[in-house]
């Protein structure tokens, strides 16, 4: 494997008990830590922390929402991470979604695919150096211009799940993000960007041999992010509408635990990697074979040690 990630922070584990596990995460194979952004940790904080505990790690948001910080602040934070992990540092951006950025973070979520071109093209004239005034389509900036402009721009990849933002993150980005997918639906990603560009994905891992718990947690995971109209598309897409149609019938009735229910038992083993520690191994490897550059594990709460999860999970 070139490469091969974690997310960080892990579940049940305070983020200042991280620092053993991730001093040795390149000595166990692991190449890259990830974070993400909801309502845990912020995305940048874990990664500053790594930058210290572990130098030889690449860092990697996946993803910052482009609507809940401003465009100046924004790349103010990844020229920070920049800093302090010169040539290191990955700043994935993408839109999240209504929830998170309308419902928790008081933002307008509107028009997308264009908010998140402007973005990228803002960063990469402000983390380059340069003074900005631009009027974008969806945004303005007035004379913006970093004080501390790092060595050498990081990396900018963009979230992208469907042919218009995965064509954008090929032309105009350094990379594509994406989640929620099987190993088999990697070609049909990978079709869009071409072969060259590096296509990195955060796939949920449920390191147990209890095959109904796995399901169950897993259940309840695709139910409520599938159901977002994002990931509905997607998966419409990639071919799952008929397999995911009653499970979104139930949930616009108000009927999450029959929503859960109506997802077959193939979805779920298609989209959560779950069995021994060697069978998740064989299976993440699975989507390298078809055309993944960078997995990045997330480590679903089982009631084991995460630190021993991690330890178990990294490549052989």
């Amino acid at each position: 494997m070139k490469r091969w990630g974690i997310t960080i922070p892990l579940p049940g584990m305070p983020l200042t008990a991280h620092r053993e596990l991730i001093e040795r995460l390149p000595d166990l194979g692991y190449t890259d830590a990830w974070t993400a952004e909801t309502a845990g940790t912020d995305a940048f904080s874990p990664l500053l922390l790594a930058s210290q505990w572990a130098p030889r790690l690449r860092l990697g948001t996946a993803i910052v929402p482009v609507y809940t910080r401003g465009p100046g602040l924004l790349a103010m934070h990844a020229a920070t991470l920049a800093e302090v992990a010169p040539e290191r540092f990955v700043l994935g951006i993408g839109t999240s979604s209504p929830v998170i950025v309308s419902n928790w973070n008081a933002a307008e979520f509107t028009e997308p695919y264009a908010r998140t071109r402007d973005t990228l093209r803002f960063l990469r004239s402000a983390l380059a150096g340069e003074k900005v005034s631009e009027q974008y389509p969806t945004f303005s900036v007035q004379k913006f211009k970093l004080e501390r402009v790092p060595p050498k721009p990081p990396q900018v990849m963009l979230a992208a799940l469907r042919p218009g933002m995965l064509k954008l993150a090929a032309k105009e980005a350094d990379g594509a993000i994406t989640n929620w997918l099987a190993p088999t639906d990697v070609p049909k990603v990978r079709g869009e960007i071409g072969p060259d560009v590096e296509l990195v994905a955060r796939i949920f891992v449920c390191p147990t041999e209890d095959r109904s718990a796995a399901r169950a947690l897993g259940r309840m995971l695709i139910s409520s992010y599938l159901t977002v109209p994002v990931y509905a598309a997607f998966h419409e897409w990639l071919g799952r509408g008929e397999a995911l149609a009653k499970m979104h019938e139930l949930w616009a009735a108000g009927d999450r635990k029959g929503a859960n229910a109506a997802i077959p038992d193939e979805v779920v083993d298609e989209l959560i990697v779950h069995g021994s520690a060697a069978e998740c191994r064989e299976r993440l490897e699975s989507y390298v074979d078809n055309g993944l550059t960078t997995p990045v594990i997330s480590v679903l709460p089982t009631g084991g040690d995460p630190a021993e999860q991690v330890e178990a999970l990294a490549p052989r």
